[in-house]
C-alpha cells in the first residue's frame, strides 16, 4: 500500500512539473505564436494585471489585510513617471523611483493607524485614502486637474520604453513579475510568511504566540506598495497618459480583489490565473459591445464575487484542491 501511494505521490508530482514546464512555455511563447496585435496586446495587459494583483496578495492574500485603496500606490506610479516627463522632461521610466519613494512613505504613514483596524474597517479605511487622493489630484492643475498628464508624443531614445508592438512590453511586465514571484515564493517559505499565514489565520492567537503582527503586516504592505507602485509606473509607461480615473480610480483596486481572489489569495499562481482569466474578459466585451460592454464586464465581475464567496473562497486553487482530494479518494 505504502509503494502505491508513493508511487502515486510520484506520478502526480512529474505531471505537476510537465504541466509547469508546459505553461512556463506558452507564457514565453505566446507572443511569437500570435501575429495579430490585439492578442499581444491581451498578453502584455494579462501581465500588468498579474503583477499589480500578485503585489496585492503580499497583503490581501498572505496576511489577510483586505485593502480596497491598493490604487492609492498604483497611481503615485503612473503620476510620478508623466509628471517627471512634463516637468523635467525624464524618461517616464525615471520617475519610478519617486514614485515607489512616495508609495513607501504612504505605506508607513497610513498603515501604521489603519493596520490596526480589523476586517471590514481597514477596507473602508483603505477605499477612504484612495478616494482623497483621487480627488487632491483633480483638483490640483500643478498635477494636471481633471485633464490628467502625457508621456512623450514621440520616442525620443529607448530610455523612453516605447514601442509600437505590444511584444516588448510584455516580456517588460513579465520580467518584473518573475522577479515579485520569485520573492514571494521565498518569502513564503522563510519566518516572515509563515508569519503572515498565522496573522491571517488568527491573530490574536498569533500574538499570544509572540508574533510581531503590526511590524510584519506593515513590513508585507510596504512591498505590495513598492511592487504596485512599479506597476503603476510601467502601465503609464506604455499608455503615454494617465488622469484620476486612471489611475486613482477605484475600479482599479476591485480589479487587483478581483484577479487574486478568483485564482486563489494567499497562493504564489493564483493572482497570474486571475488575470489570465479576467482580462480577456474584459477585453473581449468591450471589443464586442463598444463603450457598453464595460457595464456587462463588471455585471459580470459582480457575478465572480457572489461565486467565489459562497462556493470557493478560495478561488479557483480551492477548486482544484477540491478535485484532488475527490479523485484520490476515487482511487483509494
Amino acid at each position: 500500500m505504502s509503494a502505491q501511494i508513493a508511487a502515486r505521490a510520484l506520478t502526480r508530482g512529474v505531471g505537476n512539473l510537465v504541466l509547469g514546464v508546459l505553461a512556463l512555455a506558452a507564457l514565453l511563447c505566446w507572443p511569437l505564436l500570435v501575429d495579430n496585435v490585439f492578442y499581444q496586446r491581451i498578453g502584455a495587459l494579462v501581465m500588468l494585471s498579474a503583477l499589480s494583483a500578485s503585489a496585492w496578495n503580499l497583503v490581501g492574500g498572505y496576511a489577510g489585510q483586505i485593502s480596497i485603496g491598493h490604487v492609492l500606490f498604483f497611481g503615485c506610479g503612473a503620476y510620478a513617471s508623466l509628471l517627471g516627463y512634463t516637468w523635467f522632461e525624464w524618461a517616464p521610466m525615471v520617475g519610478a523611483p519617486v514614485g515607489i519613494a512616495l508609495s513607501l512613505l504612504l505605506a508607513t504613514i497610513v498603515g501604521t493607524p489603519t493596520l490596526r483596524l480589523k476586517g471590514h474597517y481597514f477596507s473602508m479605511a483603505t477605499i477612504a485614502l484612495a478616494e482623497l487622493a483621487r480627488i487632491i489630484v483633480v483638483n490640483s492643475p500643478v498635477l494636471g486637474g481633471g485633464v490628467g498628464v502625457s508621456g512623450p508624443a514621440l520616442p525620443r531614445s529607448m530610455a523612453d520604453l516605447s514601442f509600437i508592438s505590444p511584444v516588448p512590453y510584455y516580456y517588460i511586465f513579465g520580467g518584473v513579475l518573475a522577479v515579485l514571484l520569485l520573492f514571494t515564493w521565498q518569502m513564503s517559505r522563510s519566518r516572515m510568511g509563515y508569519y503572515l499565514r498565522a496573522i491571517r489565520g488568527q491573530e490574536r492567537a498569533a500574538r499570544s504566540l509572540g508574533v510581531p503582527a503590526p511590524r510584519f503586516k506593515l513590513y508585507a504592505l510596504l512591498v505590495s506598495a513598492g511592487f504596485t507602485s512599479l506597476a503603476g509606473s510601467l502601465y503609464a509607461t506604455m499608455v503615454g497618459f494617465v488622469d484620476p480615473d486612471s489611475g486613482f480610480g477605484i475600479l482599479l483596486s476591485v480589479k487587483m480583489v478581483i484577479a487574486a481572489a478568483l485564482g486563489g489569495a494567499g497562493t504564489l499562481f493564483g493572482p497570474l490565473v486571475g488575470a489570465a482569466l479576467l482580462v480577456p474578459l474584459e477585453e473581449f466585451t468591450n471589443a464586442m459591445f463598444g463603450g457598453g460592454g464595460t457595464g456587462i464586464t463588471y455585471v459580470v465581475y459582480g457575478a465572480i464575487i457572489v461565486f467565489i464567496s459562497r462556493f470557493a473562497p478560495g478561488g479557483l486553487a480551492e477548486i482544484l484542491t477540491r478535485l484532488q482530494a475527490w479523485r484520490a479518494r476515487r482511487a483509494g
